[in-house]
């Protein structure tokens, strides 16, 4: 899928199958691709979390968006048919140089990163991002599995999962940051994480971090700048309720052992009343049909999805932009 993100057109159709010239660069376009790992169920809504963001950040900059996917992500038939029919296959990805990459993490399948099913597909694009990109966003997993492959940091299993809108708070003064509200809401979503330790020792620079969430945003300079998130800027302010629901639902269908905790600074005190009580309730009549009588969800007033990622993205196109203007790769 190519589409063409224009502030004054809107996100213009796309195209089902990019023509030749329409995967050539445009000089008065920044080109940037998505490669969407996210599972079957937060496929279409990465595509447009994602694009409303470019669309968003840029301003009056026009962007040519390309969506790719790792054709080794285990996908159903529906999921497997709008990847093949509305992506733009990943050989065209090597094709060229893009000005930025975006690669989002995956759901995992098996407990050691380097299993994964993707991990050859996975550390191609990591090792081909180095010098065909001026940078590179990864995004949570794909945070995860950048830096075991380049420098052997293995992340860390938490407690429990790290789930809700979280502070964070600027520690330089990077460009990427500058400008962003302090401090920074972002959603993290994650089971695992990596430390701030294991990075600064091998010459990661984290940029934000959250007393509660750990490391958010770090990064490493090689041709390309490397720019890693282990939380979800992306996320729109209903995203974490709707993967909240859905472990709840996997609970009573006995597909997870645990009952999901309330996701962080997330639901206002009305709801998180009410959902301790049907916690209670799905513990001892746990039934699959007992979904249906899930409390009305109310979220907080102050979460600000979004904010600081409009802001962050603003200033990695604003970077991609002036390093284009300084740089002519041979295409």
């Amino acid at each position: 899928m190519s589409i063409l993100i224009d502030k004054d057109q809107g996100v213009r159709s796309p195209a089902l199958v990019p023509a030749a010239d329409d995967l050539a660069r445009d000089d008065t376009a920044l080109t940037i691709g998505l490669i969407n790992n996210m599972p079957d169920t937060a496929l279409k809504a990465t595509e447009r979390q994602f694009m409303k963001l470019l669309q968003a950040a840029g301003g009056s900059r026009r962007i040519r968006f390309h969506c790719f996917s790792l054709p080794s992500v285990k996908r159903s038939p529906e999921a497997r048919w709008h990847v093949e029919s509305e992506y733009s296959d990943l050989a065209d990805l090597k094709r060229q140089k893009f000005d930025g990459l975006i690669v989002t993490g995956a759901e995992p399948v098996t407990p050691n990163l380097d299993q994964e099913p993707y991990w050859r597909d996975l550390t191609d694009i990591i090792d081909w991002a180095k010098t065909n990109t001026r940078s590179t966003i990864w995004s949570c997993l794909a945070a995860h599995a950048a830096v075991l492959h380049l420098d052997g940091i293995e992340r860390r299993r938490l407690p429990g999962k790290c789930s809700g809108i979280f502070d964070c708070e600027p520690i330089t003064g990077d460009p990427l940051t500058r400008a962003a509200p302090a401090p920074l809401k972002v959603s993290h979503s994650r089971l695992n994480e990596v430390t701030e330790g294991d990075l600064t020792r091998r010459g990661y620079a984290v940029l934000t971090r959250s007393a509660r969430a750990g490391v958010d945003i770090f990064v490493r300079q090689y041709a390309s700048r490397f720019v890693f998130f282990q939380g979800h800027p992306e996320y729109d302010a209903l995203s974490l309720q709707r993967e909240y629901l859905r472990d709840i639902g996997r609970f009573l269908a006995r597909e997870r052992e645990t009952y999901p905790a309330v996701p962080v600074s997330y639901f206002d005190t009305a709801t998180e009343e009410k959902l301790a009580r049907f916690e209670k309730r799905a513990k001892h009549q746990r039934h699959p049909a007992l979904a249906s009588e899930l409390p009305a969800l109310n979220l907080r007033s102050d979460i600000a999805a979004g904010s600081a990622a409009a802001v962050i993205f603003k200033n990695w196109l604003g970077f991609l932009a002036e390093d284009a203007a300084t740089t002519v790769p041979a295409r």
